[in-house]
């Protein structure tokens, strides 16, 4: 992983460019955070419009699949933009060799952590001082990531709801925690559920074996595996049938082996649950999807859309949950640093994807039979959630779990009719049609 370093930089180029990079980094956050989610408004029907803006996007190399235990201090975070903005700001008053044109930027967040985890929802799982200590671990970023995930959606669903997020901080005696906020009966949102959680200590065999199951290779001392896993997961069920359930899950897990390596995987995905079918909806969330892959490889999102279809079928119903999305697990290629980057990408297009079709959809007007037929969904919601589900799975075999916030995906309120079956024709059949024969909506 390259490192670049400042040589001879005399103290006012120092200070010069310390400045430029701060004003850089404000900046680009905030513009990298929101500049889809601005397009997107101003494309649909009945949405806000935004001014537009423009980005700079942050990219980094890293390590590869498996990495040594202890403390590893990973290289900083390249930001190539900003290198020649530093080069430009002090030419005039400092002479630069080439590797003075860029500057060590840590791999977090561009802002300080402590001042970053002032923005939250709640104080991190992880004690401040202890991710001062170790940012640059992937441990660390990636809980920043989750709970930057959390604050941004929590935030933007209160916009919409006026309403507030209950913020419930709990604690695992086996190891680790989490954080969760949930909306319930508001004005837009049914029940909306945004959590966190950071856990360690040793793997269960049940959970060994789930993970066995799908190829995991895992060789453990005396059997002790021990493990760290961590992310952020949130189902949203609105009020009105005309806006759609969506659900979004981005992870990173760790094990440490017998001979003290340690394998590393990073899964995740954003899915839609409507309850009619809406083409310009359903081509706006894919699209938005499609642009967070295609950053990345173009091959992410044919792929990971084939494999969300085939995650979310209720094998027993002979359909799908929703009209899918995204989902992918195990990933731990082509390099850790290059994973991250694009599970970030990914976390990113949570608000842009939804929020536009939220608005959207605010004041449709409904009757009593679409809410029925909502409900009737709600209960396929329901079934895949607790018969396959793997998060859930996983949750539950973990001792220790909080079962409030594993359950917390599930509706407020659902529905099950004895052999229900809509009419020919209908919307509610269309609906039907799609979910057993998933169509490609770009």
């Amino acid at each position: 992983m390259a490192t670049i370093v400042l040589y001879s930089m005399n103290r006012t180029a120092q200070t010069t460019a310390r400045q430029c990079l701060i004003q850089f980094s404000k900046r680009a956050s905030i513009v990298d955070s929101h500049l889809s989610f601005f397009r997107r408004l101003t494309s649909l029907p009945g949405a806000r419009c935004v001014p537009k803006a423009t980005g700079v996007r942050l990219m980094s190399h890293g390590t590869a699949g498996k990495s040594a235990t202890g403390r590893t201090r990973r290289g900083a975070l390249l930001v190539a933009g900003a290198a020649a903005a530093v080069a430009g700001f002090v030419a005039s008053g400092s002479h630069f060799q080439r590797a003075e044109m860029a500057t060590m930027i840590p791999k977090t967040e561009e802002k300080e952590i402590a001042e970053k985890c002032k923005t939250f929802m709640a104080p991190p799982c992880t004690d401040v001082k202890v991710l001062q200590q170790r940012k640059e671990e992937m441990c660390t970023r990636m809980e920043m990531l989750i709970m930057d995930t959390q604050a941004e959606f929590c935030r933007a669903l209160e916009e919409v709801d006026g309403g507030k997020f209950k913020v419930d901080k709990w604690e695992r005696k086996e190891g680790g925690g989490g954080i969760s906020c949930v909306l319930q009966d508001g004005k837009v949102f049914e029940k909306a559920g945004v959590n966190v959680s950071v856990v360690f200590g040793n793997l269960t065999e049940e959970a060994a074996k789930q993970m066995r199951s799908r190829g995991k290779v895992l060789k453990g001392k005396d059997g002790i595996l021990p493990f760290c896993a961590m992310g952020v997961s949130s189902v949203i069920h609105p009020k009105n049938p005309h806006i759609p359930t969506v659900h979004f899950n981005y992870r990173y897990f760790e094990i440490e082996e017998e001979d003290g390596t340690k394998q590393w995987w990073f899964g995740g995905g954003t899915d839609l649950t409507p309850t009619y079918v809406n083409k310009e909806d359903g081509a706006h969330f894919h699209n938005s999807l499609k642009e967070a892959c295609d950053k990345h490889h173009p091959q992410y999102y044919p792929d990971f859309k084939k494999w969300c279809d085939h995650y979310f079928y209720i094998r027993h119903r002979g359909e799908t949950r929703g009209i899918g999305g995204i989902f992918f697990d195990d990933l731990d290629s082509p390099s850790q640093e290059e994973a991250f980057s694009f599970v970030r990408s990914c976390a990113q297009t949570v608000v842009p994807c939804y929020l536009p079709i939220v608005y959207k959809h605010l004041n449709d007007p409904f009757s009593p039979e679409e809410k029925d037929w909502q409900q009737v969904r709600r209960g396929r919601y329901v079934e895949f959630n607790l018969v396959y589900d793997r998060g859930v799975k996983f949750g539950l075999a973990t001792p220790g779990s909080r079962i409030e916030s594993i359950l917390m995906s599930l509706p407020l309120t659902a529905k099950w009719e004895y052999m229900h079956e809509p009419p020919k024709g209908s919307q509610e059949a269309d609906m039907l049609e799609v979910l057993r024969n998933p169509k490609e909506w770009i």
